[in-house]
């Protein structure tokens, strides 16, 4: 017997989009200037939901209609000869047109079975649809979940209007395999993209095509997520190789997704996180739709699993650790593509942040090194070992050098030698052609993660060089015991330091086993976080915003960091 209804979920969700609707049904002849296709559907499909939803103030409403009706030809008036969109970054773009059309098709769903009232609706949504599916039938993508946002498109298509080479298309696409690997993760390793894009898009493709294999990888990228949910109630990012992982992303958006595998499978864990996602309230005005498409979102959740603490969990294809407990929540994180890639580049995991902690609402954001070695930025861990359960080991070596002359076989009576990019720095100077005096650098870091924090061991090496390590705290707190440098800068010198929020706290204690004492705060040359010259030469930063507080010296150093979290009431 099917779970009953959640009249409390259906009722948030109808209240979600008349907080969009209404007040567009109250101008049913405005035209939406300044809007982007992709918000032009969304509208559309909302105003259609509300009508057809009797828990709406718009249910079988006139101006709804009216305002749906004034939404489509500011829609069409988008639509190029091509049957794709304009506007955007992208130009027409198949991809971006299909965010557009899977909007449409749902749309059209709805619609078409509302009745005369929005026989006109159905008419306008149908020509859309038809007018672009060549181009998307055809089209090309750039990014790994393009393909499925694609794919679904081509099959809401389908869906509405059969026509089998749409399926001999998705099935070309399909044939690339799923982009997840052995740990529940997509290839972009991004929760923005995961919840809005390849979860949902495969999720409709296992439902159009009877795909179970592509259900089971929604379900085992939502099992990976429950591990990386944060006591913030956000989803950690900081592995993630698209725009996300320098941002917190809320759980709110994977609500439909553990709502309805919960309900499916009766998982208590999914459960928990669905209910997790709605703690905060329901703003997403598109949930309506998807619960007259898919009722099944609509029945009660299963009794949420309690929560097991501790919990730990290693991902090893992004080497990152998350370990939580009643007092502490801590990341490890040790797998950016800088190293390997040696560039900065929209699609690789470049965040240098290697450690997070969260104790209620003392949060350290961000632990990062800094090093002044040749201005190739901070440490990034190039390999991560587990030594033991909780325990890891992170480490980077930079090797650069000094160029001797070219041998005689090389030399140009023009000077004229070619363009060549050395690791740092490009120049006419043909390098690899050049014998190279090595410098290197290393830089270690061991944590030990704890129940009420974490112990580091920082081991730098090489020439004699300025190092910074940075904490920054989530803003909302003070720094106890440490020296003011001015504009939310702080600096660690001997005794520890308490960062206070609430009446939660978190206490950095340092220690030098080897090398010189540590640096004062007279010496803000070194005290300072440098994002190394991929950025600076662009005039840019990836530097962290908050309450800095900042370890340094000059190398080689063997440092100690305890950092303890303490907590007026434990974790529930």
């Amino acid at each position: 017997m099917p779970a009953p209804l959640d009249h409390d979920f259906v009722r948030a969700v109808a209240r979600a989009a008349d907080r969009q609707a209404v007040p567009l049904a109250a101008r049913p002849e405005e035209e939406p200037a300044g809007s982007t296709h992709r918000a032009l559907a969304r509208r559309v499909k909302t105003l259609v939901a509300a009508y057809r939803s009797p828990h709406s103030a718009l249910h079988g409403g006139s101006r709804a209609v009216a305002a749906t009706m004034t939404h489509l030809r500011a829609l069409r008036a988008a639509q190029t000869a091509t049957g794709l969109f304009a506007g955007g970054d992208n130009l027409q773009s198949p991809p971006d047109s299909a965010f557009t059309v899977n909007d449409v098709c749902d749309a059209h769903l709805l619609a078409a079975g509302a009745g005369p009232e929005l026989s006109d609706a159905t008419a306008a949504l149908a020509e859309i649809a038809h007018a672009a599916t060549g181009s998307l039938l055809t089209g090309g993508v750039h990014t790994p979940n393009h393909r499925w946002e694609l794919c679904a498109a081509l099959a809401r298509l389908h869906r509405s209007f059969p026509d089998g080479r749409l399926l001999d298309r998705v099935a070309d696409w399909l044939a690339e395999g799923v982009d997840i690997d052995a740990e529940g993760l997509y290839s972009e390793r991004s929760a923005n993209y995961a919840a809005h894009v390849s979860n949902p898009s495969l999720l409709l493709l296992s439902d159009v095509l009877g795909r179970a294999d592509l259900l089971d990888a929604v379900e085992r990228n939502l099992t990976t997520t429950l591990d990386l949910i944060r006591p913030d109630g956000t989803v950690e990012t900081v592995h993630s190789r698209r725009q996300d992982q320098h941002h917190p992303f809320p759980l709110a958006p994977y609500l439909p997704h553990y709502r309805l595998l919960a309900i499916r499978t009766g998982r208590g864990d999914f459960g928990r996180a669905a209910r997790l996602a709605a703690a905060g309230g329901i703003d997403d005005p598109g949930l309506l739709a998807e619960t007259l498409l898919t009722p099944d979102l609509c029945r009660a959740l299963p009794a949420p699993a309690p929560r097991t603490l501790p919990r730990h969990r290693y991902l090893t294809t992004a080497r990152l650790a998350a370990h939580a407990s009643a007092t502490a929540h801590t990341v490890v994180y040790g797998g950016s593509d800088v190293p390997g890639h040696r560039r900065i580049r929209s699609g690789l995991a470049c965040n240098p942040t290697f450690l997070r902690l969260f104790a209620g609402d003392a949060v350290l954001d961000a632990v990062r090194l800094s090093r002044a070695f040749f201005d190739m930025g901070p440490f990034r861990a190039a390999e991560t070992h587990r030594l033991a359960d909780t325990r890891y080991r992170l480490t980077e070596t930079l090797t650069t050098g000094y160029y001797q002359p070219l041998p005689p076989s090389r030399r140009r009576d023009d000077g004229a030698y070619r363009m060549a990019d050395e690791g740092r720095f490009s120049a006419a100077m043909a390098f690899p052609d050049r014998p190279r005096d090595e410098v290197s650098h290393t830089t270690g870091v061991e944590v030990d993660l704890r129940e009420d924090g974490a112990d580091l061991r920082i081991d730098i090496g090489g020439p004699r060089v300025p190092w910074a390590l940075e904490l920054t705290f989530r803003p909302g707190g003070v720094p106890r015991g440490a020296v003011p440098m001015g504009e939310g800068r702080w600096c660690l010198t001997t005794g520890p330091v308490t960062y206070r929020a609430g009446d939660d706290e978190i206490r950095v204690e340092a220690g030098v086993e080897a090398g010189e004492p540590l640096a004062g705060p007279d010496r803000g040359d070194v005290l300072r976080y440098d994002p190394g010259q991929d950025h600076t030469v662009v005039g840019g930063t990836d530097a962290t915003t908050g309450n800095r507080l900042y370890i340094g010296g000059y190398g080689p150093h063997t440092l100690t960091v305890a950092l303890r979290a303490r907590r007026a009431a434990p974790a529930p």
